[in-house]
């Protein structure tokens, strides 16, 4: 890489920091006014991953697990999630969630757990999204976490990976 798109790139970073969004004149930590802002129908989906071993993954599909159906809490546990965003995440806006789909994809030593957020208003659903995505693996974990611990207690074979946004849809309303 050549100095000249270093320094562009460090000048492109530079000036999105100077419009930060969420801080005011002085620095203090500002929730953002979106009150000036048309409604739009948004929609976020957020997904991640769960890795466990291959025996628990099979208790999860036969049903087998001894603090009950796997997936159906994890479930409930996402859209709990997604409807307390604003509560956890000191600068979301509550919104009205008007939708959410949960999707579980179970490979052989992995869950995928899909999470789609719909919503009419002023302000984006991706972090709720995410957040339905982040404690529905989290539910996942505490329902596995006797058949994933080893001797020592720990989780050698379990982690949550590659949570992100996977689309964000905004569509201006006509009225």
């Amino acid at each position: 890489m050549n100095e000249d798109s270093t320094d562009e790139r460090v000048t492109d970073r530079k000036s999105t920091d100077d419009e930060l969004t969420h801080t005011d004149d002085s620095g203090e930590v500002q929730m953002v006014n979106v009150g000036g802002k048309p409604d739009t129908a948004r929609r976020a989906v957020a997904e991640g991953e769960i890795h466990l071993q291959p025996s628990t993954i099979e208790a999860i599909r036969d049903n087998d697990v001894k603090k009950g159906d796997v997936l159906a809490t994890a479930r409930i546990g996402a859209v709990q999630a997604v409807k307390h965003t604003w509560e956890t995440i000191p600068m979301c806006h509550q919104i009205p969630i008007t939708n959410v789909d949960i999707d579980f994809s179970v490979h052989d030593d992995y869950v995928v757990l899909t999470v789609a957020v719909e919503t009419t208003g002023k302000t984006g659903c991706e972090m709720e999204a995410l957040e339905g995505v982040t404690t529905g693996l989290n539910v996942v974990w505490d329902m596995v976490k006797a058949a994933e611990k080893n001797a020592d207690g720990n989780y050698p074979d379990t982690a949550i990976r590659n949570v992100r946004v996977v689309e964000k849809v905004k569509q201006t309303i006509s009225g």
